[in-house]
């Protein structure tokens, strides 16, 4: 795969509220149509959350993520990836249940607590869409992101009977030696795939040094034995992922991460972000893997394993 990348895309995620933008789908009928379109785009991963149809709000509940899952996996042959971050509000076994009930190819995991605010969000908003908005991005100052050792060890244990594999979220330098410990361990086994996440406050900042940084401490704890991709918040997301995928890694995209398409503009849906970085990947030489590629890459038990 030397000219393949791995895109990812993060359709929803928990932190972006609906007044914030638009195109942020929240209902499962838009969930699965912006999924699929972004799979169509070349999104080889679909990096999934789900939302309380009424009111736009996090959830962990499988009936909602039910109300989607079944329409993309059927659609599309993309990755399903489910989080089992969900939201900083939300107790482990919220954020776990979903991945027990459907048994994906990939979830998410976070591999270090840590201080996640997003408080400064909403500062010039006059009028919200829900009201639970305003107060979730104001207490986000005060929001602990919950990752214990013990935490991540449960979701390794509970998660390795159903065969599904880690899309390791790393937000720190700190978190490639956390997940160091359980490769010690033999808890987690190779290839590893690494997702460097830049510009979250608490987190790394979104510096090209960092990116190198993180590159050559994961070169130096995995070596060969991981796939290593990057993230972005916001307006670093384009520049930092274009520059991972110079160095030879795989990229993430989605309204997850960041709501804008270029500077000032806000993207107009996740797929409209897929075709960009596809776009910016043809002029380095570079093109989408396919999502079977991907999965012979990470060596994920394949989309016939699922509980869809």
């Amino acid at each position: 795969m030397s000219n393949k990348v791995i895109i990812t895309c993060a359709i929803t995620g928990a932190i972006h509220t609906p007044t914030l933008s638009d195109a942020l789908p929240y209902t499962p009928a838009d969930i699965a149509r912006q999924s699929i379109d972004a799979a169509a785009a070349g999104a080889a991963i679909l990096h999934l959350h789900a939302r309380d149809p009424e009111t736009g709000a996090p959830t962990g509940k499988p009936a909602i993520f039910q109300q989607f899952l079944p329409a993309i996996h059927q659609a599309t042959d993309a990755i399903i990836n489910l989080t089992t971050g969900g939201s900083p509000e939300m107790s482990p076994e919220e954020r776990l249940a979903a991945a027990l009930q459907f048994s994906p190819e990939m979830c998410s995991l976070n591999m270090g607590s840590m201080n996640f605010s997003f408080h400064g969000m909403g500062g010039k908003i006059a009028k919200w869409k829900f009201p639970w908005e305003q107060a979730y991005i104001a207490n986000s100052e005060k929001f602990i992101f919950r990752n214990t050792f013990a935490d991540i060890a449960r979701n390794y244990g509970l998660l390795a009977d159903h065969g599904t594999r880690f899309e390791h979220e790393c937000y720190d330098i700190g978190h490639l030696y956390n997940l160091a410990h359980f490769v010690d361990k033999g808890i987690a086994t190779p290839p590893f795939f690494i997702q460097s996440v830049f510009g979250i406050l608490g987190g790394i900042g979104a510096d090209s040094d960092n990116v190198i940084f993180m590159r050559r401490t994961a070169d130096r704890l995995f070596g060969e034995d991981y796939v290593w991709s990057v993230l972005a918040a916001g307006k670093h997301q384009m520049p930092l992922i274009t520059q991972a995928a110079m160095l030879g890694g795989n990229v993430r995209v989605g309204l997850e991460d960041s709501l804008f398409i270029e500077r000032g503009k806000l993207a107009s849906s996740n797929a409209e972000q897929v075709k960009k970085i596809v776009r910016i990947l043809a002029e380095l030489g570079l093109e989408p893997a396919t999502p079977d590629e991907a999965r012979a890459t990470l060596k994920l038990k394949g989309r016939d394993r699922v509980a869809l």
